[in-house]
Parts: structure tokens; sequence; C-alpha cells
């Protein structure tokens, strides 16, 4: 080993980190020179944050609260409040391996048991709050969980949710009332233990044995578009190291203030309120909200100063219903990602700001794998590059062959990247599937052009035929949003006599719109003039769009409505 040569592996996750820094707005640079540190024992949360967090007093978590309330936890804070937790649950019975669910709003708890569970080689199983009791039997059951930790106001969901699991309740003022128990030490419910006891436990805390790499770190459900939730298998590198990607797609520098609008429970709070921001040493900044309110939100990213925002495009969308021009300071970074961005919102945000949102991709399976990041040329439509590290395909959907310009968007397993699952956690067969001839398959179809900018066409069970050609309803949606009537739309196809199938778009109707042959008119019209005949949308109806618990729109729901033709219809008359 020669001098230069990293020693642990925390400088070869520094020296990984800091060479994507260096090529921030080099694409090409960066996919050269970077490689992924594989380390065999590596733990974020002691390898990297606490080593981050030594005497450090700069911001790692601001927390502000609808009502104004605010709360700022330095790095050196959040390292002694998670030890002083993880010290706690150890305590309480959690060994290393044990799986626990973990469902928490956006409270700096949250945080601290993460990194806490890391520190212990704990499991986490994410849930958001939004669940039920028979889901939360699920992932108790198929998650194998031993210990819970949950909101007080939410300990009530778990009274008929069987098994033997500690049960660990935050904030626990009123949480009696909550559970119709009477309380107990601490302030808990009756037969759960109060969170707050942790922070009497000692700051110093020592691990009790090494964290291999390739140990699991998390257990994600996934949101179930399909089918049954599949449970993705995590390790203590597929994401802390995995997003090292992630950073560099958003273009995360040190110091940045980062704000991330995601719901806890889902993967990608871990990718962009988690892991890639703390991964550049960045602020995470969050605004609690309980309903969305656009200038609200703008004037809290004027207070906090933040400089590089993500949303999804249903967010993005609602913002660009208020006046984007009264804010002063905009963003330097500004992404997008959960489902492909329509033209026309990027297109309204370059007017407003002079900013471009950069669209990446990537799955709870995975980091992000394709994007556009800082200082490469944006192509319209494309949702950019494979990100360093990641080695993407596109498999000929009859042959089966690498390389094609259009086809399933695929990683490379002979370069595996390490921002990869483990596979799917108790489900050989569907991960063998997943993984089957040497390339991890995302479901997802995308072209790709002469200079390897990807296009995404659409999952490959939601393009369908019309008239013998093939339809991408994300298109087809885009072109839709653009007429000034429709706020949301998904298109599927209906049984058509002539065609077999024709385009039918489901549609939710902009504010001063109402349902009729009027409105459905007018947006065939729209259609007409900007989509080929064959793309053109056949018939539409106006509904609410059915959408997973995180908030993706369940296509197939509405494949099966319109397969039965049940709703009230308007079929173009032309």
């Amino acid at each position: 080993m020669t001098a230069t040569e990293p020693t642990s592996p925390t400088d070869a996750f520094r020296a990984a980190r800091d060479t994507l820094l260096r090529h921030r707005t080099d694409y090409e640079g960066a996919r050269a020179a970077f490689s992924w540190p594989r380390p065999e024992h590596f733990n974020w949360a002691l390898d990297w944050f606490d080593a981050v967090a030594e005497d450090n007093d700069r911001t790692a978590l601001h927390i502000v609260e609808e009502d104004g309330r605010s709360a700022r936890h330095s790095f050196a804070e959040m390292r002694d409040r998670s030890a002083q937790v993880a010290n706690w649950l150890r305590a309480q019975g959690v060994s290393p391996g044990h799986r626990i669910v973990l469902m928490l709003g956006n409270q700096v708890e949250l945080w601290e048991t993460l990194l806490a569970c890391m520190k212990l080689r704990a499991v986490v199983i994410p849930a958001t709050p939004l669940l039920g009791p028979a889901d939360l039997a699920d992932r108790i059951d198929r998650g194998e969980a031993r210990h819970v930790i949950v909101r007080a106001e939410d300990t009530g969901k778990f009274a008929t949710v069987e098994g033997d699991y500690t049960r660990i309740a935050v904030g626990t003022e009123g949480a009696a009332d909550t559970a119709g128990a009477p309380g107990e030490a601490g302030g808990a419910p009756g037969g759960w233990l109060a969170y707050e006891d942790a922070y009497g436990a000692s700051a110093a805390f020592e691990p009790d044995g090494p964290t291999r790499a390739d140990d699991t770190l998390l257990l994600y459900f996934t949101s179930g578009t399909t089918a049954q939730p599949k449970l993705v298998e995590h390790t203590h590198v597929s994401y802390p190291v995995g997003h090292l990607a992630t950073m560099y797609w958003i273009g995360l520098r040190p110091g940045d203030v980062h704000l991330n609008i995601s719901s806890p429970g889902w993967a990608k709070h871990a990718w962009s309120n988690v892991f890639a921001p703390w991964n550049a040493e960045a602020t995470i900044f969050i605004y609690n909200y309980a309903r969305f309110d656009a200038d609200r939100l703008l004037a809290e990213i004027e207070q906090a100063g933040v400089t590089s925002f993500c949303a999804p495009p249903t967010v993005w969308r609602m913002l660009i219903q208020a006046d984007l021009t009264k804010l002063a300071a905009v963003p330097r970074e500004v992404v997008a990602a959960g489902e492909p961005l329509n033209p026309e919102v990027i297109e309204h945000v370059r007017r407003a700001w002079d900013r471009t949102i950069r669209d990446g991709f990537g799955q709870t399976e995975t980091a992000v794998q394709v994007a556009n990041s800082p200082g490469q040329q944006l192509k319209p439509g494309s949702m950019g590059r494979a990100m360093p590290g990641f080695d993407v395909t596109l498999l000929d959907p009859v042959t089966g062959e690498a390389g094609a310009d259009e086809g399933e968007i695929c990683l490379d397993l002979s370069t595996r990247p390490v921002g990869l699952m483990t596979g799917y956690h108790g489900d050989g067969e569907r991960t063998d599937e997943a993984m089957a001839g040497g390339y991890y398959r995302t479901g997802d179809i995308g072209s790709r052009d002469e200079d390897g900018y990807i296009t995404y066409v659409g999952r490959s069970d939601d393009v369908f035929k019309a008239s013998d050609y093939k339809i991408s309803p994300f298109e087809l949606e885009s072109a839709l949003l653009e007429h000034e009537a429709v706020a949301e739309a998904a298109v599927v196809p209906s049984p058509d006599e002539l065609r077999l199938a024709v385009p039918k778009a489901y549609v939710v109707l902009a504010e001063g719109w109402r349902p009729g042959r009027g409105t459905a008119e007018a947006i065939f019209a729209h259609s007409r003039e900007t989509l080929a005949p064959y793309k053109r949308v056949r018939v539409i109806e106006f509904a609410e769009l059915p959408k997973t618990i995180s908030g993706k729109i369940r296509r197939v729901e509405l494949r099966a409505h319109a397969a039965q033709g049940a709703g009230e219809e308007f079929r173009e008359e032309k």
C-alpha cells in the first residue's frame, strides 16, 4: 500500500466523495475518475457521520413547524443524541440483526433513531405514519420485527396487531388519552416504553463488534402499484455509500442547505433527507406542513437560505400555480424525482427562476441510476445519462440483447454498482427474475440517443398498443398537461372494436374548470393539435386518480376500470 492510498473505510469513503465534489460539473471527468469504495467493514453512522460530527457545531438538521416553531441541531448534537438512543435501545434488548419498525414523522427522533440503529447494527423497516393496522401487521409479520418505535398518537393502531415485540412511543404527552390506557413510567401509554427516557443514557457509545459492509441495514416495503409490496433489502453500503451518486446528481456541496419534500417511510426520504446531504456535509432543512401552501413554502425556502431543492412532480405542478418570481434568492440546484417530470413544468420554472429542473431516475431498489447532473448539457425530454458508478444498458424486449436503442433500463451486474439492493428479502424467485442474465432489470422502458441520453418511455406494463402502434402514457400525459384545464392526467388503454385499444385519459381538472362535454372537447382539440393521429386521446373521464400511499398513480386500477367501461366517459366525436 502506498502513502497515497486510503488506509481506512472512512478514508476510502471520503476519497470517493471528494472525487465527485471535484468533478461536480464535469460529468465525463466524474465518470472516468470515480470508483466505488468497497470496504469489508463499514458503519456509516460511526465511521462517517460521527467522524464529521467531531467538535462540529454546524447545523446538521433544521426543522420548521407550520406554527413557526424552529429547531436546529448540530452535527455534534446529533452524534451525542443518537449515541444516547443507541445505549438506551441496547438496554431495552435491541441487538445486532434485530428488526425495528420505525414509524415517525419529520421529527428529530427519526434521524436520531436511524443513526442509533446503524450504530447497533439493527435493521430498520421504515414505515409511514399513514399506515393502518393491516399494513403494520404485514410489516411486523413479513419483516419479522422485534421492536416498533412510533409516535405516541399512533400507538392505538397497534391494539389489534399481534406479536411479541417491544413497543416504544415517541412524544408521550397525551399518549394515554390516544391509546386508551393509563400512563406508566415516563408518561407512556400502558405497555409502551417512553422514548424520552433515552436522554438519560450515556452519550459515550461503544459498538459491540465490527459492522460488515454486507450486513442488512434497511428493509423497504415498496409502494405496491401493481401487486403486494415487495420487501427490498439494503446493506450498510448499498444506501449509505450508494447515495454518493445521489449527492452528485443533486449537486450538493459542504455547507449547503438542502430541502427535499418527501414523507418518512419511503426510500426517497432516505435518499435526500439522510444520506445524500450528510454525505456532502450539508444541512437538511425540513418544513413540516399539514396542508400544502405554495406561497408559505417559498417563504420558508427564502428564510432558511435553501441552496438545493428537490420535490416530486406533484409538488412542482402545484408550485407553478403560485408566483415563483416572488422568491428573491432562488436555490442554486433544483431537481425532481419519483416520476418523470413533464416538459411544460420545466419550462415554467426556467422562465421564473432561470433554473432548469434536472430529472433523476432511480428506484427503492437502487440509488439514482440516470440523471441530469450539474454541468451536463440538457436535452429536452431526456432524464440524462448514467451516473458515475452505474453501467446502464437497454435490453431489447424481443431478443434480450444489450445495447438496444429502446428497451428495458438495466444495470450490468458484471460491474455491479454498490448502490443496488441485495435482493427481495424472502423471495428468491423474484430476486432471480430481477437479476436474470447478468443484469438487474428495472421494469422501466427507455430510449437512448447517440450521446447516451436516456428518455423515459414508461413502465413495461404501462406501455400499450393502439392500432398496432406502441403508446407511451407519459408522452400523452405530458401533452395533456400543457392544456390549462388539466391539473393531472393518467392515460391507459380503453377497449375499442376497431383498434383493439385507444388511449383513454383520466383527468383531474384545474381550478375554475368544470367536467362536461365542452371541457372534454377543448382537451380533445388540444390533443389533435399536439399529438400524432395514432397517439391522440380518444376517451376522457374526469375523475380523481387512485394513488399509492406514497403518491404514485395506480394505473393498474385505472386499466381495470377502463376495461369495464363503467365510468362517465366522453368520446372524441371527430
